[in-house]
């Protein structure tokens, strides 16, 4: 099926019309954007540790490495300013959208091209140390945010999502340049792990690989759905659907009532006391910060769908939410909604 004629000032299209587009329309190409650079410097980082990388990079809808393969699928919104302004406006956020988070993504996805091309994960060693990867991927998988077993570089703790993923983490803190790793972990059970990556990457220095595939799955050219779609689905599967579990508490001490007009807006209140807040309630409950911090952005994100403002004096107002906080994020992690999906 060709691809529809776009009009030639589909980047000045507003939101609504663009999301009719199919994904397979847009004109995207990774040369001479941004990611040609940040692509470069991951080769550097690789060759500076001797290692063949013979990766194929194409665009597709989302992150992910074909199994058995050495190519890396980087998504569509990456390649284009307008596409990244639309991600931001759909999810909230762009996964890998500054230099230093993509290139975090560009290393995670490495170790999966490096486990694949030298087919590490039929080593002995390297399933007794991080798992087989014939166990199924999980819809959703439990984090243990006190765990030392794994490294933490991409969130949420995504090395305990499956042992490739462990995989991958492991290998990205290893590849990251001055990460520092043998410090920052020591004394986890994790060092472990980085220990024998390093081992096994010295041992791979200057080998050919084994597999040298560059066949690719889902590249954008076949995605012949709009990016109403793609989005619908993507809310879904991270839960952007139903946020309003927080309405009633946050009406509470914010309103969109006309009355309050003047008052300071409620996401910027909260942005200002968000990183106090988050200490006092980890000093109360002894959760990691990092699911405080979860629970705060899904709060602020909800006060600027509803455009509310704050509604009590603001020092109501700060006591009053640390202990929603409080609350809330102890009822996110009790009730099973803290599974994240993959």
């Amino acid at each position: 099926m060709a691809a529809r004629n776009l009009p030639p000032d589909w980047t000045e299209l507003p939101d609504e019309k663009l999301l009719s587009l199919r994904l397979s329309d847009l004109p995207l190409r990774i040369e001479g954007t941004v990611l040609e650079g940040r692509i470069k410097q991951l080769q550097a980082e690789l060759e500076a540790r001797e290692l063949r990388f013979p990766a194929h990079f194409y665009i597709s809808s989302e992150w992910f490495t074909p199994d058995g393969t050495v190519s890396m699928a980087i998504p569509f919104y990456l390649a284009h300013p307008r596409l990244e302004r639309l991600e931001k406006a759909q999810m909230l956020a762009v996964e890998g959208g500054d230099h230093d988070w993509c290139m975090r993504i560009l290393r995670h996805e490495a170790g999966h091209v490096i486990d694949n091309q030298y087919k590490l994960r039929l080593k002995r060693r390297r399933r007794l140390i991080f798992g087989p990867s014939t166990l199924p991927y999980p819809e959703f998988y439990d984090p243990k945010p006190y765990s030392k077993s794994f490294v933490q570089h991409l969130d949420p703790w995504y090395a305990q999502a499956h042992p490739d993923e462990d995989f991958a983490e492991t290998f990205a803190v290893l590849l990251t340049p001055e990460s520092d790793w043998r410090v920052r972990y020591a004394g986890w059970p994790a060092l472990t792990k980085l220990e024998y990556m390093d081992e096994l990457m010295q041992g791979l220095r200057g080998r050919q690989p084994a597999v040298t595939s560059t066949r690719e799955i889902d590249p954008l050219r076949s995605l012949r759905y709009s990016l109403r779609h793609h989005y619908r689905r993507r809310r879904r599967r991270h839960g952007l659907d139903h946020p309003e579990i927080y309405d009633p508490e946050l009406r509470r001490l914010f309103s969109d009532a006309p009355e309050y007009a003047n008052n300071m807006i409620a996401a910027q209140f909260l942005g200002k006391m968000r990183r106090p807040a988050r200490r006092l309630v980890a000093s109360w409950t002894g959760i990691h910060q990092y699911t405080i911090d979860r629970v705060f952005e899904d709060m602020i994100v909800r006060c600027k769908e509803l455009k509310l403002r704050l509604a009590v004096p603001e020092e109501q107002a700060r006591n009053e939410f640390t202990v929603l906080l409080t609350v809330q994020t102890m009822n996110y992690l009790h009730s099973g909604r803290h599974r994240m999906a993959m």
